[in-house]
């Protein structure tokens, strides 16, 4: 008997990399597809899918390298649980992207094989994703994350110490879901003024623009200025704020070695959405001691990076992090946790992007760990 083969995923705006992928997979079977309702890719991704759950289930249907294909009866990032344990696959097979933890976890309960495959086009075909598809007639904004200081642009903090915020701006190469650390809220905002790209202008000015924007008179909760920099402003750049929401200077990496080297040691492994109704500010020690700890730990960074000690870098970034739980502990869980030991063994350094409640964890390594998302720096174009 042909053994079982489980996949599953969005698959909207149906292209030849997906095709390449379902031919991967049936190496080692027939493959069943479970596909994300409607409902739940809009819960996880932010958005309403270009094609319907049953447009999406007729043509992957229709796929010669498909043996059936159903929709998913869960929600989340395992809606799929249900449907896996009633087909008792002897595979589930994923993208480099499409691997978490919880999938792991949940294959090795069952005693099912995790095969993770790389993003190969077939023959004589182009590197094809929907996120590609989508920035060449949508939007192709950039996404930012953190990599030190962060809360540190919030004037209810750095009033007790000064300090530096670091952020990174990164290529929209991954279709990234809409999560706490992504800046997707000021990214959004900035679809407003700028639906398809970043007009030609300072990026300093772009950013105070969009962070203005953003945050209209009268607004209850302030967007923190980082979201808007890392955004518009490309590289590696750290800010500078002292009791105000702007900072009062800037400085920029943009040496091709050190971007590189990022790129190199930075994965990303993608987590669930934040929890609704999660309050970050219900428990909150922000104080003298605590927000040095987070402007020390920042400006350590800063210099690490420039010098490209990988060890002093993970150091810092640990004890960005550590400052930041420290100060608002509702950050993290016990999820966050398991997912953290998870890669403790693999990883030098750990830490939410953003708030945290869930998002992205960005891990810091020696070497790529396969099966997380590798990232793609935005660099200064030439003439800014």
């Amino acid at each position: 008997m042909s053994k079982k083969v489980f996949v599953s995923g969005c698959y909207d705006m149906l292209h030849s990399g997906h095709i390449a992928f379902f031919k991967e997979a049936a190496k080692f079977g027939e493959v069943y597809v479970g596909i994300g309702s409607d409902q739940t890719i809009r819960e996880l991704k932010g958005r309403d899918t270009v094609n319907s759950e049953q447009e999406r289930l007729y043509m992957i249907r229709a796929v010669k390298y498909v043996k059936e294909a159903f929709i998913n009866k869960g929600s989340g990032m395992m809606d799929f649980e249900e449907n896996v344990r009633n087909l008792r696959p002897d595979y589930i097979v994923v993208n480099e992207d499409g691997f978490s933890p919880l999938k792991a976890k949940f294959c090795a309960e069952l005693g099912i094989e995790l095969k993770v495959l790389e993003r190969i086009p077939d023959a004589g075909l182009p590197a094809r994703s929907t996120t590609a598809i989508r920035s060449s007639d949508h939007c192709s904004l950039p996404y930012r994350i953190d990599i030190a200081g962060t809360w540190i642009d919030q004037p209810y903090v750095s009033k007790y110490n000064p300090g530096w915020a670091i952020t990174l701006s990164l290529e929209p190469i991954v279709d990234y879901n809409e999560r706490c650390g992504m800046a997707t809220s000021t990214r959004n905002a900035a679809k407003k003024l700028w639906p398809h790209n970043l007009p030609i202008d300072k990026p300093e000015k772009l950013a105070e623009i969009l962070f203005k924007y953003e945050n209209t008179p009268g607004s209850e909760l302030i967007s923190g200025a980082q979201d808007a920099i890392g955004i518009c402003m490309p590289g590696l750049v750290r800010h500078y704020y002292d009791h105000a929401y702007w900072p009062v200077k800037f400085e920029e990496i943009h040496d091709e070695s050190i971007l590189f080297w990022l790129e190199k040691h930075l994965n990303m492994v993608l987590l669930w959405p934040r929890k609704q109704g999660l309050d970050l500010l219900k428990e909150t020690y922000i104080n003298k001691e605590n927000v040095k700890a987070l402007a020390d730990a920042s400006e350590q960074a800063w210099e690490a990076v420039k010098t490209k000690n990988l060890e002093k870098f993970a150091e810092s970034f640990l004890n960005s992090f550590k400052a930041q739980t420290t100060m608002f502990p509702a950050m993290m869980d016990d999820k966050i946790k398991e997912i953290i030991d998870h890669y403790k063994d693999k990883a030098l350094a750990w830490k939410l992007a953003g708030a945290g409640g869930g998002g992205y964890l960005i891990l810091l390594t020696e070497q790529p760990i396969p099966g997380c998302m590798q990232l793609k720096i935005r660099r200064k174009e030439l003439g800014m």
